[in-house]
């Protein structure tokens, strides 16, 4: 398994969660839907007709299901495995065929979209895997359109479970992320949800 340095650690990760692949990664898939409750992100992000919204690490796909119930004209992904681009892609391939869904291999900090490109940028549960957290906040800020929102979210929230507990960031690297933002946007919000902290920003 290739292995990387996210911004949260002084030393390489070989979590499954970070790229997964192989039986690992597999039995990491099953896990993601249990760990990343994601219903809760969509009403904050209130997604309205005619918008284009990107998922950064979309993993198996479950925020990407919800997504597509909403009126989104355009539903994107982007995630560094090809297992997960294949998993999340298998219940969607009409309308990736009709290209209201497009789900790419990608990276935060290298999407591989256009300037400007869409209305809503979210990330669920991944942020502290990035290897460079400023290069990540950029490129999600160069894609979204002038008053676009972008949200991150990690586990935290009123409600977490024991394991989110476990793996919720200390306020000095929330504070990061939040900075990194603010330095971007012209508001950022925090919101404590049941199972996940998230930092909102309006571009």
């Amino acid at each position: 398994m290739e292995t990387a340095t996210p911004w949260t650690r002084e030393e390489p990760t070989r979590s499954p969660f970070a790229l997964p692949n192989g039986l690992a990664g597999r039995l990491a898939s099953r896990l993601m839907p249990w760990m990343n409750r994601q219903q809760d992100i969509l009403d904050l992000l209130g997604i309205q007709a005619g918008e284009q919204v990107l998922e950064v690490g979309y993993g198996p796909g479950g925020l990407i299901r919800l997504l597509q119930r909403t009126p989104a004209k355009r539903i994107c992904g982007v995630d560094p495995s090809p297992e997960m681009r294949d998993l999340a892609g298998r219940p969607h391939k009409a309308q990736i065929a009709a290209g209201r869904i497009d789900l790419r291999l990608g990276t935060a900090d290298c999407t591989g979209f256009s300037d400007a490109e869409f209305d809503c940028v979210v990330s669920v549960n991944n942020v502290a895997l990035w290897p460079d957290l400023e290069a990540g906040l950029r490129e999600l800020h160069r894609v979204t359109r002038p008053g676009g929102r972008v949200l991150i979210a990690w586990h935290g929230g009123t409600r977490p479970s024991r394991i989110a507990r476990g793996l919720a960031l200390p306020e000095d690297q929330l504070a990061r992320i939040e900075r990194g933002l603010g330095g971007l946007s012209s508001e950022v919000t925090r919101h404590e949800l049941a199972t996940l902290t998230v930092l909102a920003a309006v571009r």
